[in-house]
């Protein structure tokens, strides 16, 4: 394990500005207050900055937008009050912002807040996903990802109709395309019912054509409780819920080192009652305990703590194709392909949309950059992070000839009309183009083995690590399951933290 760091206050450096002002868009549940002087001596100070020669124009404009998006109280550069919560959790992606809400409802005597890096919530994992409601049917029985989506999905449904989220529940069929396929389709129909898919079927290949008039097959499981919903949309729910019950959110608020502070000996001293800082660019909050909700920086924000870098994770793109417009008629819903037990991912796909886009892939790439979303997104240091750790090289070496395929798909996108056909013979090359991509935040161990289901660390041998419990892996149907995954995550908080 790694060690924890221990920093008295005198050792931190780090400026400590007013709750609601840190340079950063914050998001309170608690009414707005008025502006105090400190606010209107900025507004006067931008007024004068911008008559001044262009040299200082930047500091100018520096100044007018933390102004502006200050919601609770004025902003002064002297003001070092550090906000104190019970708990903050970190990262403000649909799996963060639903325990956020669940830790609001079970405990609202506790002050919590959410800090996220960017400036809006579900900028990455949870606003590029396909936006599909999954049933539970793939995964392993007994796991938590079989437990935790099997009641994800009703809970989702639920809360939609309670919020008015608008959402499709238009079914998915998994493909048999050749009689090579049916024995693995079987077994997946067996593990469907293991984990209590709702509704469930088996059916023939001339039955295929009742819910896709136009895909081909031999056999297939049809799944009528599967969906589509805007994600990213849901998550904004969650963030409004969470303020309405009187969370605080934090955007722009990227974490950047957690600090214990010593206390003085006085329990009722603030650096006694709040001991964990959580440290940004020139801001800090304070609080009792923190969950860390990170996705493609969780291995990052675990290492902050004390804890493991492993599992590592390691970033894998995942590009769609979209159907041209006068094609979308030929898939209703999910279609989707059996697993195949030799490959590491799923394979290609077909996925409407709610705004009746429909998507067609991902391939998996490796990305060149943790939130690289094109060939051109590249961070060399990330990158000589991954190529250099053990269990990427293993992995690369195990798929090599997969690899390369998929990046000849990437590069040429009509590689990929061959599988299509096999679903939907009437795809061609002139069908499709380019269309969005997603990175898959893919937690990966020394060994080159891939992490399939959640998982949680707390590092109970360090001061620090013990007040932080990392969510570490939180893969697909993390989207799904994010109301039953934060149901989990508040009985850990509860019993680890004695909340």
């Amino acid at each position: 394990m790694g060690s924890c760091k221990l920093l008295c206050t005198s050792c931190c450096t780090t400026s400590v500005p007013s709750e609601a002002a840190f340079g950063s868009r914050v998001l309170c549940g608690r009414q707005s207050q008025p502006l105090g002087p400190q606010s209107q001596l900025i507004t006067m100070t931008v007024h004068t900055v911008r008559r001044l020669p262009l040299a200082i124009r930047g500091f100018s404009s520096r100044l007018h937008k933390v102004s502006s998006v200050t919601s609770c109280r004025g902003f002064s550069t002297e003001d070092r009050h550090e906000p104190k919560y019970d708990m903050v959790v970190v990262g403000g992606g649909i799996v963060g912002m639903a325990a956020a809400r669940e830790l609001a409802l079970q405990h609202p005597h506790l002050k919590l807040s959410v800090v996220e890096k960017e400036n809006q919530l579900a900028f990455h994992q949870s606003g590029h996903n396909s936006g599909v409601i999954h049933a539970g049917i793939y995964y392993k029985p007994g796991s938590l990802k079989a437990k935790l989506c099997v009641e994800g999905l009703h809970l989702s449904y639920k809360y939609f109709e309670e919020e008015g989220i608008p959402y499709k529940k238009c079914g998915k069929l998994i493909v048999a395309v050749d009689d090579k396929e049916i024995g693995r389709l079987h077994d997946l129909f067996e593990r469907a019912k293991q984990n209590g898919v709702p509704d469930v079927e088996l059916i023939e290949g001339h039955d295929i054509k009742k819910y896709e008039p136009y895909c081909h097959g031999v056999k297939a499981i049809w799944s009528p409780h599967t969906g589509i919903v805007d994600w990213a949309l849901v998550t904004e729910h969650y963030g409004k819920n969470f303020r309405d019950l009187g969370g605080s959110i934090y955007l722009d608020f990227e974490v950047k080192d957690f600090n214990l502070v010593e206390g003085d000996g006085d329990e009722n001293s603030d650096n006694t009652k709040y001991p964990v800082r959580v440290i940004s660019d020139g801001k800090s909050v304070r609080c009792k305990y923190v969950l860390t909700c990170g996705g493609l920086q969780s291995d990052k924000l675990a290492k902050l703590s004390g804890c493991n870098e492993d599992p590592r994770i390691v970033p894998f793109r995942g590009e769609y194709l979209l159907l041209k417009e006068d094609m979308t008629h030929l898939v209703r819903g999910n279609i989707y392909p059996v697993p195949d037990p030799r490959f590491p991912f799923l394979g290609v796909h077909f996925t409407p949309r709610m705004n009746g886009d429909i998507w067609l892939g991902p391939n998996a790439i490796f990305a060149l950059k943790r939130e690289g979303y094109k060939w051109t997104d590249i961070d060399l240091r990330e990158l000589w992070e991954s190529i250099t750790y053990r269990g990427f090289q293993k992995l690369a070496l195990k798929y090599v000839t997969f690899g390369f395929k998929e990046v000849l798909r990437s590069a040429i996108p009509r590689l990929q009309v061959a599988t299509l056909q096999k679903y939907i013979p009437e795809i061609s090359a002139k069908h499709i183009t380019r269309g969005p991509a997603g990175v898959r935040a893919q937690a990966m161990n020394v060994d080159g083995s891939l992490e399939d289901d959640f998982v949680f660390h707390r590092e109970t041998d360090c001061k620090l690590g013990s007040r932080i419990l990392h969510c570490r892996n939180a893969p697909s149907p993390g989207a799904t399951s994010s109301l039953s995954i934060a149901k989990m995550i508040a009985e850990k908080c509860k019993a680890e933290f004695t909340l």
